[in-house]
């Protein structure tokens, strides 16, 4: 969206130029060209676009609340243009032409801020120093001087024009806004959360207190992340993960508590500790676990490789094999095959002494016409 604001007077331009025409881009414009103005005017005309006028009846205008807002923080008068009158807004019309023609043709930027930096310039510039159409002998920005102190005197704090909207975080630590996804804290999901924003900037506000900042996308269904967020999240999950295999290991194992307490106090690294048990208890059963954490706490050995060796120590008693894990590829063709077992007894006939005798006879004896035999 390209707003063009011009002085009746002078013809003193402001150009600025907004990636969507929301009704915030359209106050935020307002905003930047009085303070680009140092002065407000009396009045402000406009067309009938749905940021200025909502609906109209004959001469019952209904103007946008926001609109009314804006005009009462700055003492200005808003007055629309009647419907089918292009007369009445020939200044404005003139002035986009010349945006077009003199500013925007051709012209060459990277982004939006890039474009408003050279636009800022070319009003100061080009556009001020052109001759004035009511007076042709002085420049625009000479008649400026001469209009300003008659136009209404800037108030002290600016229109807060940011875009305000209540959004309701879920159980994933994001805020819509926009059509696009932007991340929060992860203590603060599952709350109704305030938004605020502004052409190039997105806040996150939980009871006034700002809990996140980002810059504004304009795309749709891009996931704007700020690292720390996401971090934070991961080490909660991790570290939920680890007690939540700590609260199996204490209801599997009753001695599981008093060794994780003494292996503390040794200075072992307990996530390490705690997927090392987890593997012996789905390999080795409960019962052999925990038989094996009181061997290991009778030593005063509190520690993984302990655990581990009276592990093998009561197995190999029992005349038990080793179990072997297998693990499988998560492939539903893999996880649901259908193995049929074959008889061992075809196996065991290659181990008899006779095995030989039963093969064929060209098989048995070599070629005696061959060089190798």
């Amino acid at each position: 969206m390209a707003f063009v604001m011009v002085l009746s007077y002078s013809r003193h331009l402001f150009v600025r130029f907004y990636l969507n025409a929301s009704t915030g881009s359209f106050l935020d414009a307002h905003v930047q060209a009085f303070a680009y103005f140092t002065a407000v005017p009396r009045v402000c005309l406009y067309d009938n676009l749905r940021s200025a006028v909502l609906e109209r009846s004959g001469d019952a205008i209904r103007f946008n609340p926001t609109l009314l807002e804006l005009a009462a923080w700055y003492h200005f008068q808003p007055r629309p243009v009647a419907v089918a009158r292009g007369n009445e807004k020939g200044r404005v019309e003139r002035a986009i032409r010349f945006v077009r023609d003199r500013f925007f043709a051709a012209r060459r930027y990277t982004d939006v801020a890039d474009l408003n930096a050279q636009a800022l310039a070319w009003c100061s510039g080009e556009a001020a120093a052109r001759p004035c159409p009511e007076d042709r002998s002085r420049t625009v920005r000479e008649c400026f001087e001469e209009e300003r102190p008659r136009l209404l005197a800037l108030p002290d704090n600016p229109f807060p024009s940011e875009e305000r909207i209540t959004v309701r975080v879920h159980k994933t630590p994001y805020a819509r806004f926009d059509w696009n996804d932007y991340s929060v804290p992860h203590t603060h999901v599952r709350r109704t959360l305030e938004v605020r924003a502004t052409p190039d900037t997105v806040r996150v506000l939980d009871a006034g207190a700002v809990i996140a900042i980002h810059p504004r996308s304009y795309d749709r269904g891009e996931q704007v992340e700020d690292p720390p967020h996401i971090k934070d999240l991961a080490d909660q999950k991790r570290s939920a993960r680890r007690h939540r295999a700590m609260d199996r290991l204490h209801h599997a194992a009753p001695s599981g508590a008093k060794f994780f307490a003494a292996a503390a106090q040794r200075g072992v690294h307990l996530g390490a500790l705690t997927r090392g048990l987890t593997d012996l208890l789905d390999t080795h059963g409960a019962a052999a676990l925990d038989a094996a954490l009181i061997a290991a706490l009778a030593e005063d050995s509190a520690h993984l490789a302990a655990v581990r060796h009276f592990v093998d120590q009561h197995r190999a008693r029992r005349g038990a094999r080793p179990p072997i894990p297998v693990h499988l590829p998560d492939d539903p063709r893999v996880r649901g095959i259908s193995v049929r077992p074959h008889n061992l007894a075809d196996y065991e006939q290659l181990t008899r002494k006779d095995s030989h005798e039963r093969l064929p006879e060209a098989l048995a004896e070599p070629d005696r016409d061959d060089p190798l035999a």
